[in-house]
Parts: C-alpha cells; sequence; structure tokens
C-alpha cells in the first residue's frame, strides 16, 4: 500500500475551523435578529470579511488550476452582498457556504470510511514464534517466512500458508460470504479473515502491506480517484455551467440594476450539489461491491456493466466447478490400469492443469507411486509430452497423440467415440506408435451457472457464448443444461483470442464481457470491454487482469454487480432530475419575490443534501 504517513491531514484543522466559524456566525447572526441594545452593524462586517477568506482561497487555488469551481460563484455572491451592504445576508451565507464546507468535509471522511473500512479488520498485534517460545510483536514488524500463531477468536494478521492444525475461518471481510471454511495443512489463509474455531500455526507469505487485503483497499482507492465518462461530463458540464451563470448574472444586472435580485439569483442556481454527488455515488458503489467481495477497478467500468449485450465464457472451472471426476479407465493391447495410471502420472506430474490435478489424485488413491520424468513439455490446449524411463510418452486429445506418430485403430475410434457421445471427456495416453488406453472423467456444472445466465439475460445480455477445449458432445451437454445460446469447441488459447476479435469486429459498439480464471485466460479477458476473473482471493495475478475481480467462485456476484452499475446510474440520474427541479423551482420562487439573498442561500443550502443523500442511498440494497 502507499505510504501515507508522511503526508499531513488537514482533515481535523479544516472542520474545527468551519465549526468555529459557524459557531461564531450564528452567535452574531442570533444577537442581530434579537435586536441586542447597541449591537454594532459593523461587527456583522468585520465577521462576514473574515469568513469569506476561505472561500476566496479555494476560488483562487481552482483558478491556479484553470478550473472555474463553485467558490468562484460563491465569492461573486458575496462581493455583491458587500457591495450592497448586506451585511446579515453576507454573514448568513457565509454560515451557509460553512455550513456546507463542514458537510463536504463529512461526506468525504465518510466515503474514505467506507474504503478503508476493511483497515480495522487488521489486527496490530501478532503472536511470531521465537525458538521454542512465541512473541507478541507489532503486525509491521513480521517478515516473509515468520510463523505466526492465530487462536480461536482473532483475526488472520498476514497472508500465509499453515503448517500445522485445523480451524474454521471466516473469510467474509474479503469475498463477501460469511459460510466459514475449514483450512487444514498445506491451505492458504489470508489477513483480515476471522478463525472462529480452532487453532492455526501460519507460515507468512505476504506482509501486511502485501496482503490481499492491502491489494483491495489499494485498488478501491485508486479506482475511486479515476473518473468515470459521466464524471467527466459533470466536470465539463460544471465549467460551462459557471460561465453561462456569471455571463447571465452580468446581463440581469445590467437590464435591472438590482443588486439583491442578481444575488438572489446567483445563491440559487450555484451546482455545488450536483458536482459533490454524481462523484459520491460511483465512489459509494465501488466501495460497497468491495465488501461483498466485487473489486471494480474504476468508475468507467461500473458505467460499462449494465450496458452488457454478450458475455464471453470458458467452461472448465467457470461454469463447471473445474475439479473433473474420474469416472472410467480403458485400456488397450492388455495394458493393465496400474500400468496405464503409472505412465499417465509420470505425464500429468509437472502439470498444473485441473484434469492433471484430477488424474494425479485419482492415481495416488489408487497407491500408485508417481515418478516425476526426465523431460517434460506441454503444449497448452492440446497435451503433454515427457521422458520416462527412455520412452516417449503423449497424453492428451487424439489429435495431438496422432501429430506425435500414435496410431488410432478404428475400434479404439468407436470407443472413444461412444464415450464422448455420452457427454464425457477423454485424456488418452500413447506410448511409441501404441494407443496404451484413455481414462474418462466429468466435470460438474456449477448449480448457480444456469441462474447467472438467466439473470444477466433479465438484465439485458442478448447473448451468452461458451469457448471450451472440449469436445463437442461435452460442450453441447453443458449448453443445453445452461441455455448457453453459442458454443465453439476444440478451441486452443490462441483459437479463443481470435474467436474474440472476431466477434468484437461483428459486434461495433456493445458492450462483450468476458469470464475466465485471470491467469490462465489473462490475454483473452484483455481483450474483452469488461472482463471477470473468477476466484480471485489471493491471486494478485487475477486481480490485476481483471476490470471485476470475484473474490470467490460466486457467480451470483456477476448479476450483482451488473445490477449496482444499473443502480448507480439510475441514482445519476435522479441527481441530475432532483438538481434540475430544485433550481427551477428556487428561480421562480426568486422571480416572484419570496426569496431574498437570505432565503436563496437557505434554499441552496437545504436542497444540497437532497442529491448527496441520494448518492449515498447507492449499494444500500446490495445483495450479501
Amino acid at each position: 500500500m502507499r505510504n501515507q504517513k508522511n503526508k499531513p491531514d488537514y482533515f481535523y484543522f479544516n472542520l474545527s475551523s468551519n465549526i468555529a466559524l459557524v459557531i461564531i456566525l450564528t452567535v452574531v447572526l442570533s444577537l442581530k435578529a434579537l435586536k441586542i441594545a447597541m449591537f454594532p452593524e459593523y461587527v456583522l462586517a468585520i465577521v462576514s470579511i473574515i469568513a469569506v477568506i476561505p472561500v476566496l482561497v479555494n476560488t483562487f487555488k481552482g483558478l491556479a488550476k484553470k478550473e472555474l469551481t463553485i467558490d468562484l460563484l460563491a465569492a461573486i455572491a458575496l462581493i455583491f452582498s458587500f457591495l450592497a451592504r448586506q451585511w446579515s445576508s453576507a454573514a448568513f451565507i457565509n454560515l451557509m457556504l460553512a455550513s456546507a464546507r463542514i458537510f463536504d468535509l463529512w461526506t468525504q471522511k465518510r466515503t474514505k470510511n467506507i474504503v478503508q473500512h476493511l483497515l480495522k479488520y487488521r489486527p496490530e498485534k501478532v503472536k511470531v514464534k521465537k525458538g521454542k517460545n512465541f512473541e507478541v510483536i507489532g503486525i509491521d514488524n513480521v517478515k516473509v517466512g515468520d510463523i505466526v500463531i492465530v487462536e480461536t477468536g482473532e483475526r488472520i494478521p498476514i497472508d500465509g500458508i499453515v503448517i500445522e492444525g485445523q480451524a474454521s475461518i471466516n473469510e467474509s471481510t474479503l469475498t463477501g460470504e460469511s459460510a466459514p471454511k475449514t483450512k487444514k495443512v498445506g491451505d492458504r489463509v489470508y489477513s483480515s479473515t476471522l478463525n472462529e474455531s480452532g487453532d492455526l500455526i501460519v507460515k507468512t507469505e505476504k506482509i501486511a502491506g502485501e496482503s490481499t487485503l492491502a491489494k483491495i483497499i489499494l485498488l478501491v482507492e485508486e479506482a475511486s480517484l479515476k473518473k468515470s465518462q459521466t464524471i467527466r461530463i459533470v466536470s465539463i458540464f460544471t465549467q460551462w455551467y459557471i460561465i453561462a451563470t456569471l455571463f447571465g448574472s452580468a446581463i440581469l444586472f445590467a437590464l435591472t440594476g438590482n443588486t439583491l435580485f442578481v444575488l438572489s439569483i446567483l445563491l440559487v442556481v450555484c451546482a455545488d450539489d450536483i458536482a459533490v454527488s454524481i462523484p459520491l455515488a460511483f465512489t459509494a458503489a465501488i466501495a460497497r461491491a468491495a465488501q461483498a467481495g466485487i473489486l471494480i477497478k474504476s468508475s468507467d467500468v461500473l458505467e460499462k456493466l449494465p450496458k452488457i449485450k454478450t458475455f464471453i465464457t470458458d467452461k472448465t472451472g467457470t461454469l463447471t466447478f473445474g475439479r473433473p471426476k474420474i469416472v472410467e479407465v480403458r485400456t488397450f493391447y492388455n495394458t493393465s490400469t496400474k500400468e496405464l495410471l503409472r505412465y499417465l502420472g509420470a505425464a500429468e506430474a509437472n502439470s498444473s492443469h485441473p484434469i492433471s490435478r484430477a488424474i494425479l489424485e485419482y492415481v495416488e488413491h489408487q497407491g500408485i507411486k508417481i515418478v516425476n520424468p526426465t523431460e517434460f513439455n506441454e503444449l497448452p490446449g492440446e497435451g503433454i509430452e515427457v521422458n520416462y524411463h527412455s520412452r516417449r510418452i503423449f497424453a492428451g486429445k487424439l489429435e495431438f497423440l496422432k501429430r506425435n506418430g500414435v496410431k488410432i485403430m478404428e475400434s479404439q475410434i468407436k470407443i472413444i467415440e461412444q464415450l464422448e457421445s455420452g457427454g464425457l471427456s477423454i485424456t488418452a495416453l500413447g506410448i511409441g506408435s501404441r494407443l496404451l488406453g484413455v481414462i474418462v472423467f466429468e466435470d460438474e456444472v456449477r448449480p448457480s451457472a444456469r441462474t447467472l445466465i438467466a439473470r444477466t439475460k433479465l438484465l439485458g445480455t442478448r447473448l451468452w457464448v461458451m469457448l471450451t477445449g472440449d469436445n463437442p458432445a461435452v460442450a453441447q451437454k453443458v449448453a443445453r443444461l445452461l441455455s448457453i445460446d453459442k458454443v465453439e469447441t476444440n478451441l486452443k488459447p490462441q483459437d479463443k483470442i481470435k474467436y474474440i476479435e472476431k466477434i468484437k469486429h461483428e459486434q461495433k459498439g456493445e458492450i462483450l464481457a468476458m469470464i475466465g480464471d485471470g491467469v490462465n485466460d489473462a490475454a483473452a479477458l484483455a481483450l474483452a470491454d469488461v472482463s471477470f476473473a473468477m476466484g480471485a482471493i489471493g491471486s494478485d495475478a487475477a486481480i490485476d487482469a481483471a476490470d471485476v475481480a470475484l473474490m470467490n467462485d460466486n457467480l451470483g456476484r456477476i448479476p450483482d454487480a451488473i445490477k449496482l452499475g444499473q443502480n448507480t446510474r439510475r441514482i445519476v440520474k435522479q441527481n441530475f432530475a432532483i438538481w434540475g427541479i430544485t433550481n427551477a423551482l428556487g428561480l421562480i420562487l426568486v422571480t416572484i419575490g419570496v426569496l431574498n439573498p437570505t432565503g436563496a442561500a437557505t434554499y441552496n443550502f437545504v436542497t444540497d443534501f437532497f442529491p448527496i443523500f441520494n448518492a449515498l442511498r447507492v449499494g444500500l440494497k446490495f445483495k450479501s
């Protein structure tokens, strides 16, 4: 995380000075209103002139950056008040402006607290093993490799791997899911998560500033600083609005010569509410999404979510659990099952593919020792070639084996086609020119996948496309179960990239989204307009690769994110409507003589609250 310790924090100074200003102005105006005998008018003038200083400072800061700010309108309104010797109006205007600054500081602090809320879950003290004993040290003194003990009821202070013990861990601070997960030796645990029961001894892999928690906070902070297209439009609108207001006020003054009338107009039409509430809505939405385990990289991404028309997804590990289940082992040439599995274990020993992991677990479960090959070469999406006991072994798709000289007999092809026609997948194994056998497996479809597709279509998505390296029968079976519109099969990683480029060319102007794991699919995800990475907890690569990183494998978070984008867009539109209506009503009240400068300042201050409070509603009903 960025080190902000050396940066001065003027929040409390600004807050206390504005509170003091409000108290002084309130007392002076009260004394004036109560008509205290001999109350000097010049006191109001002095207090009003002092109170205008922060307004002028903010105005000049904006001008120095070549920006026209709402403070410029306020400064001109106050100058009009001074010229008209309307000291009570000037004091009341300053009271409203100081109160507005307090409210603005409060909203900034509240937003920062939403973004930083996870920090409170990070323990400040850690029990670290020193020799045979455990010593309590500060979180910032923990180093990679330190052995940490986490007891029942404590939060895990670092990212690490369990080396002893078993515990039930609540990861809701990172994933938004409160259901506890059992962690045992070899499992990874993450900073800020809660140990509900059991004791763990953990080896530190990432210290506090580099943990998953720290990365989440940093990304959300950065996202809140990135302006969306809507925010950029609001900024441009505000600049032109100020110019138009100043120009219009000058014309009104030239036509009427009525200082108080022009002053009242200026006070009513100050657009500080719209300038504050729109960025606030995006920041609040991004922060609340993070609380639910959804990392949205920027306001621009949040804006694109409701516009998604096409979803492209991988099959394995996304729509399915990515944990293939071995259902049959078929051998040829009188090869024994044990012999086939021994060769297959050697072939898959160094691969991290989900199918390879499933095969290795199955081989070990059969009591067969896995021996590493002397050479290993893996072609993603095709197969593996290894050297084992001076023999060339090929494992993977039939086409891969054929290209490497393995001969497939007609009778073997019929058996394999029969297996695949039932929606099963196969991995073939060949040695030299012989096909020794195949291992047959299936991957369970996620129950939430069908709901995901149905919900996104209700939210405006028109097309779902599944890209897979699997055979057509398996892919079509999954597509029928999930109501997927289009399927592309037997694809290599580079084929998926070409397909995404093709569909983007065909659907110009429409938002295309892709779902993947953020690691194997990083290149394809980068091509999509909006990319979702599944199960990103603990994976910096997955978090960095996608526009939206889902900290767990809950597919329901995708339509939740789209709904949040829709809700944010709706609230932004509402705020523009509120601003327009309140301004129009205020101008009518000034024109018919109901509002004088003091009344106009009060009206503007009160109506400022409406869009700002509305902006803070974003995500209040966010599903968790």
